[in-house]
């Protein structure tokens, strides 16, 4: 800890920085506030994309039933060319934001497979793109549980150690400077008296 100045000077900068601490601590702990409900809320959607994923992928196994005895070959049917994601600001923070997913649906012949295969190749688009929302969805929390852990240290140091800090300096200078005051009054009390003592040896005739 940098050694506080006992003077006049160093007592007003500690008074402008406490000033200024007490003036920010509101608003980071509102953004505080702010990302631990944007936290919960991204919490929930993540368990939400993750129980839409599983039901649809075990949806496909009930809608179609004749996959498990089918003897055509899917492999390759569908595949993920890409995804884009894009960005929102939250609360001053970036979150990733799916806004594309991509297909390639291998060729295949509508009359020589079976109708259900249109349908399986719309499902397994909604599953696979389900897993990314469900990634998506995981790198959100991760973010903001990133961003909450970094604000509350920040109110923190502010609400523990800053402010506290810059009060006790306050009242260390504030003492010292009121004993100082003290003693130069006491000190010119007695050189006043010693003065008038002096002078009144001189007039009485004494060197």
């Amino acid at each position: 800890m940098a050694k506080i100045r006992l003077s006049k000077n160093s007592l007003q900068q500690q008074q402008q920085q406490l000033k200024l601490y007490r003036k920010l601590l509101p608003s980071l702990d509102l953004k505080r506030r702010q990302l631990t409900v944007e936290l919960q809320k991204a919490r929930g959607e993540h368990t939400a994309a993750q129980a839409a994923a599983d039901l649809l992928e075990n949806s496909i196994g009930e809608q179609l039933p004749m996959l498990a005895d089918e003897q055509t070959d899917l492999t390759g049917l569908v595949n993920m060319k890409r995804y884009i994601v894009g960005e929102e600001n939250i609360v001053g923070t970036r979150l990733p934001v799916l806004e594309q997913v991509e297909f390639e649906v291998a060729e295949y012949s509508r009359l020589a497979t079976p109708a259900w295969v249109d349908i399986l190749v719309v499902r397994l688009k909604e599953a696979a793109e389900a897993r990314v929302r469900v990634r998506i969805a995981e790198q959100r929390v991760a973010i903001l549980e990133q961003a909450v852990r970094r604000i509350s240290q920040r109110v923190n140091l502010f609400e523990k150690i800053l402010i506290p800090t810059a009060e006790k300096n306050i009242q260390r200078i504030r003492i010292y400077l009121g004993d100082a005051e003290r003693a130069a009054v006491i000190t010119s009390k007695l050189a006043k008296k010693k003065q008038l003592a002096r002078n009144h040896r001189y007039e009485e005739g004494y060197p």
